[in-house]
């Protein structure tokens, strides 16, 4: 199969529609990752996605929509709070975790009785779901546990030949997943944070709960209600170990392997000369935001450069900062050293 690119003018945009209305998948682009998308009420085209990706059959899909009316026929319900939370955040990186209606295949909700939904902010993804005419399941548009594609080309490094097309919209502005809350719940719990940070829920919801699994190992009986829980996600070829302490302790740490190419740091803007291996920085050390932009690039740029052990600086876990840090504990398999 060759993957075309398509430019997001109308001529891509309709190319796009008519792939997804066949049955076929494309790459899109959204303000928070490429989500390689597929008709969402069509189960064979959704296994599709699986197959492209090597992607668990358990780990459940997020639909996407262009407008708040086609919310409706995917629940069984609209819950108070979901008109709540539609209001104050979509379109944007907020997916919404509710009791799903019979419209939505098995291979979307990986057998459960709920399913995720958001609006995204981007313009041309919400124009490819109203070329396509149907809502469209779409996880992140790369191999399954690789860190997330944030641009066209690594999409097309990962999946080439494997998908009908990419349309290529451009950097992604956000740089990480949606925040994905559960309204299955007594009280609305985040199961994955994101490009919403939990004090802006709280604005809306007044109370709401942070799952265990955002920072601690998903137990192995335990079955994930939303994509990005597993154990080890996110993660380049190199071995990722989170380093916990200051700039001076840290660059102290990478001391010992000095000289060794294998090594290297991932690092705030402006570390660089203090730290004795090759370094990626991926933002500035007080930025949350500029490091969610370029958290995944700068993983994947670490293979790049060949390496194969990766000491990474600990961002504050803090607003968007959450988000950053539940991604590198994933991408380092939970290895953390404390200084």
């Amino acid at each position: 199969m060759q993957t075309v690119i398509y430019k997001p003018d109308n001529q891509g945009i309709e190319a796009a529609g008519k792939i997804l209305k066949s049955g076929g998948l494309v790459a899109i682009p959204t303000e928070t990752v490429y989500g390689l998308a597929a008709n969402a009420l069509d189960g064979q085209a959704v296994s599709k996605i699986f197959k492209a990706k090597g992607r668990p059959q358990d780990n459940p899909l997020i639909v996407h929509i262009s407008e708040f009316e086609q919310l409706f026929p995917l629940v069984l319900e609209v819950p108070e709070n979901a008109v709540l939370l539609a209001r104050a955040f979509w379109p944007g990186p907020l997916t919404i975790i509710m009791k799903k209606s019979a419209i939505i295949p098995d291979e979307v909700s990986a057998g459960l009785d709920t399913v995720a939904v958001r609006m995204p902010s981007h313009k041309v993804a919400r124009q490819i779901i109203s070329k396509a005419g149907v809502p469209l399941a779409a996880p992140s548009a790369n191999i399954s546990g690789s860190p997330s594609p944030t641009t066209a080309l690594h999409v097309y490094n990962d999946l080439s030949g494997k998908i009908s097309a990419i349309v290529d919209g451009g950097k992604c502005d956000v740089g990480l997943e949606s925040t994905v809350i559960t309204l299955n719940a007594q009280v609305p719990r985040i199961l994955r944070p994101g490009g919403i940070p939990p004090e802006k829920l709280e604005q809306v919801l007044d109370r709401i709960d942070i799952d265990d699994a955002v920072l601690n190992i998903l137990s192995e009986e335990e079955i994930p209600s939303s994509p990005g829980m597993k154990y080890k996600h996110y993660s380049p070829k190199a071995d990722v170990t989170i380093v916990k302490g200051s700039l001076e302790e840290f660059s102290e740490y990478i001391k010992q392997f000095d000289n060794d190419d294998l090594v290297a740091a991932l690092c705030f803007d402006g570390e660089e000369e203090f730290i004795p291996a090759r370094c990626i920085p991926y933002g500035a050390h007080g930025d949350s935001r500029q490091q969610a932009k370029r958290l995944f690039s700068a993983l994947r740029e670490e293979d790049n450069i060949g390496a194969k052990r990766v000491f990474a600086r600990c961002p504050k876990a803090q607003g968007i900062g959450l988000a950053v840090y539940n991604r590198l504990l994933r991408a380092a398999a939970f290895k953390v050293i404390e200084l």
